[in-house]
């Protein structure tokens, strides 16, 4: 069976749930080879191995955490030099899209970004994707090369599927324009003990309706209740009452979680782009014409105000 390579999303060895999920999609064309970059990745070995993973390839270098992304290119290219994969998958990250692009270019393949599924074909791998704003479903395969897909959070199940884990040493040699760029500080994002939006398994985001960033505490009882990440409309954004940072939709960011609960959100087009892939939708808005309810599984017309306090009171509840 071929060989799949899969870039590993790790933080000091601590494996994010997006590679893991990569681990799941690439069993599904060939065996996946993974390739762990920098600080503690050879501490990834255990888990990727517990996951699927039949090889790892790891390798550390000042390189990775002084300077942008392409020594993580350069490292990616050997690893595809050396295993002469049947395709790389990368997780959809900003990070992650900039290094697939790089790679497609200097292999000279064909590029899918965003896939939210993958399957064997008779000519490759082919990916699903959501296009124009999420209004159509489209599968794709490349047509030239070697495959380069990345793939949106949560669009596969994290399943444990033990391999051999082989742990080998990957060598790379480091272009001219691997240190064109260097880290010159960095700060850490302050924790908020909540899930990353765009990993997160649930999301909970108010908008316009929630009517001011005081009544914003509605939203974040909702979610922490849930185990929650915390999204917000543009609208809700533009008027200051929540971090850019936590913006969900066409110029903010994509999410596709196992749950989407909108309250107070009319359902722009340019929201409904970054989580109509969501796979189960709930809507909470007191405009029974709301444009929202249009897409959901589940809607309630009502006022946020009465109905977030008491779904997050039910939830409290029964977990309790």
């Amino acid at each position: 069976m071929a060989e799949v390579l899969v870039y590993v999303d790790h933080v000091d060895g601590a494996v994010r749930k997006p590679t893991l999920e990569l681990l799941t999609l690439a069993r599904r064309i060939g065996e996946p080879v993974a390739v762990a970059l920098g600080a503690g990745a050879r501490a990834t070995a255990s888990v990727l191995a517990e996951h699927g993973a039949v090889k790892v390839l790891a390798a550390d270098a000042p390189e990775f955490a002084d300077y942008l992304v392409v020594p993580k290119v350069d490292a990616l290219q050997a690893a595809f030099e050396a295993v002469s994969p049947a395709a790389v998958l990368v997780p959809s990250s900003a990070e992650g899209k900039e290094i697939a692009a790089r790679l497609a270019v200097r292999i000279g393949s064909g590029i899918i970004t965003d896939a939210v599924d993958l399957e064997a074909g008779e000519l490759g791998p082919v990916a699903t994707q959501s296009a124009f704003a999420a209004s159509f479903t489209t599968k794709s395969r490349v047509s030239k090369g070697v495959p380069v897909i990345t793939v949106k959070p949560n669009s596969a199940p994290v399943e444990a599927a033990p391999a051999a884990g082989v742990l080998e040493s990957l060598s790379v040699s480091f272009s001219a324009q691997a240190t064109g760029t260097k880290v010159l500080s960095r700060t850490p994002r302050e924790s908020t003990g909540r899930p990353e939006l765009t990993e997160a398994a649930i999301v909970v985001s108010g908008g316009r309706g929630v009517n001011g960033a005081e009544n914003f505490h509605l939203i974040e009882a909702l979610a922490d209740s849930l185990g929650a990440a915390v999204g917000a409309s543009r609208a809700a954004v533009d008027a200051g009452w929540y971090p850019h940072s936590n913006q969900v939709g066409q110029t903010g960011k994509s999410v596709s979680p196992q749950l989407y609960i909108a309250s107070g959100i009319s359902g722009a087009i340019q929201h409904r782009a970054g989580m109509q892939t969501s796979k189960t939708i709930v809507a909470i808005n007191k405009d029974a014409e709301a444009p929202i309810f249009d897409l959901v599984d589940y809607g309630v017309v009502g006022d946020l105000f009465q109905v977030v306090p008491q779904l997050t009171d039910e939830v409290n509840t029964r977990k309790g």
